[in-house]
């Protein structure tokens, strides 16, 4: 992803969201698709996953690779950030299909949490911290990921201003989750962890589908995710 292209378009949307037409379809898009996962190397298991070009750890069911670290340990804290947009949600947005949208995003998500987090528990792997409040600025590096300044003006927006905001980034708050999971499709090791990755790209392409379509964009369609 060409990420000064991507942050200098969102920063012009989100500069005109008090301005910009918005538009909602009245059926709220493709209500019920599965929610985001998200993910993003953490430095050192991406640093071993490349050293070891992808040789597993172990043997049997629970088999995995430094990719498959890096992918957990990325997706938590993507994930965690994904959560804090959605429920900003409940208070600030408009419309009915914006929170409808962002309380899917919370189910799948949260419960996806603590599946990664028993993975890197049972590999004796660090579990990432979690930041405090709406601060992710110590993973403002990942794909996708927001940086303190974003969030601070999305908890700021209300409103259809909000709608617009929270839509722009999340659609590339995915578009960062689907680099991640292509990338853990093609290198990891881990069954469960690849069968996730599949998810994301289905789940969270249907999504940006969705997403396109609240703001007016109909046609723009997710990415194949293929690293």
């Amino acid at each position: 992803m060409n990420s000064i292209r991507t942050r200098t378009r969102r920063t012009a949307l989100v500069a005109a969201t008090a301005a910009a037409a918005f538009v909602l379809a009245a059926c709220g898009g493709d209500g019920g698709s599965g929610s985001g996962h998200e993910g993003s190397p953490h430095g050192s298991a991406s640093t071993r996953a490349e050293a070891d070009g992808g040789a597993g750890n172990e043997t049997g069911e629970d088999a995995h690779n430094a990719q498959d670290v890096a992918f957990a340990q990325g997706m938590i804290p993507h994930h965690r950030q994904a959560l804090d947009m959605a429920r900003l949600a409940a208070d600030r947005s408009a419309s009915p299909e914006v929170k409808d949208l962002a309380a899917r995003i919370e189910k799948a998500q949260d419960p996806e949490i603590t599946t990664m987090t028993g993975w890197l528990t049972a590999w004796g792997e660090d579990v990432p911290e979690a930041m405090s409040g709406t601060d992710h600025s110590g993973h403002a590096g990942m794909p996708g990921m927001m940086d303190g300044a974003d969030m601070a003006k999305l908890e700021r927006a209300s409103g259809r201003a909000f709608d617009t905001m929270f839509l722009t980034m999340m659609v590339e708050h995915h578009e960062g989750a689907v680099e991640m999971a292509g990338t853990e499709k093609a290198k990891g090791r881990h069954a469960p962890a690849k069968a996730l990755a599949e998810d994301v790209v289905t789940a969270q392409n249907a999504e940006i589908t969705e997403m396109n379509k609240l703001l007016g964009k109909e046609g723009k369609e997710g990415k194949e995710g293929r690293d």
